[in-house]
């Protein structure tokens, strides 16, 4: 495996916004949601060098309450970036309701999955509407390994109109966020999700070591990980691929 070249790649990757902006919105805003963590610490950092911080837009979007959105904020204020709080609770717990409610006429409950993705396709709606609102194009802050094994919510945080860290793995999103010179504890926050209270890892079964390893050289030495992971990467490449659709001819 080829030694990763943090500054090198940045460079590249703040070069890429650039070059897509000029192509696909000359003069827009960068608008993405900024949850405290690093993908999102990143791609923020990125966008503000590539486009300048005047042209970078974050939205914090708890639902209800927050208990980290204080990283949120130090990222922003870090950064120097306008921001917006848009809080999803009330209309979370009002959608649900209705859910639950004609779910009941159908003799259906409320799945475990719908409660976790409902607030990120909440939040991506509301980051559209900001975006729409200000002349802007949403960042999806998915990483490779992240989509690797269809860990993001389909039209939630896997939606977007350009996607910085889609060609990297979580350790070289690290690796880019400490050569950003973003506050470290923000860069190595462990991952999670908010939603259900693990960390990516414990939801997954494997560390996103093992699986970063794996995506650049092919080699696991577990089994029993490596069918794991293959078996996610299959059951979710549905995500990462256009709609079907019927071919008329």
């Amino acid at each position: 495996m080829k030694e990763f070249n943090a500054k090198r790649v940045k460079d590249q990757v703040v070069q890429w916004i650039r070059d897509w902006f000029e192509e696909n919105g000359k003069g827009c805003n960068a608008v993405l949601g900024v949850s405290g963590g690093k993908d999102s610490s990143v791609v923020a950092a990125l966008c503000a060098e590539a486009l300048g911080k005047d042209h970078v837009i974050g939205v914090t979007m708890p639902n209800g309450v927050q208990k980290d959105i204080g990283d949120s904020m130090r990222l922003i204020n870090h950064l120097g970036i306008r921001y917006c709080n848009v809080n999803i609770g009330e209309t979370y717990n009002a959608l649900m309701a209705q859910v639950t409610e004609q779910l009941g006429t159908l003799d259906a409950e409320v799945s475990s999955q719908t409660v976790i993705n409902l607030p990120p396709r909440l939040r991506m709606a509301a980051v559209y509407a900001v975006s729409q609102s200000m002349n802007g194009r949403v960042a999806n802050t998915c990483n490779l390994s992240e989509d690797w094994v269809g860990y993001s919510t389909r039209y939630g945080d896997g939606a977007g109109d350009f996607a910085p860290l889609g060609g990297l793995t979580v350790q070289e999103v690290v690796a880019i966020g400490l050569e950003l010179g973003l506050p470290r504890d923000l860069v190595v926050k462990t991952p999670s999700d908010g939603l259900c209270g693990k960390s990516d890892e414990d939801n997954l079964g494997f560390t996103y070591a093992v699986l970063d390893h794996y995506i650049r050289t092919g080699e696991c030495d577990d089994p029993a990980t490596k069918a794991l992971i293959d078996d996610k990467h299959r059951k979710n490449l549905f995500k990462l691929q256009p709609i079907p659709h019927f071919e008329y001819e």
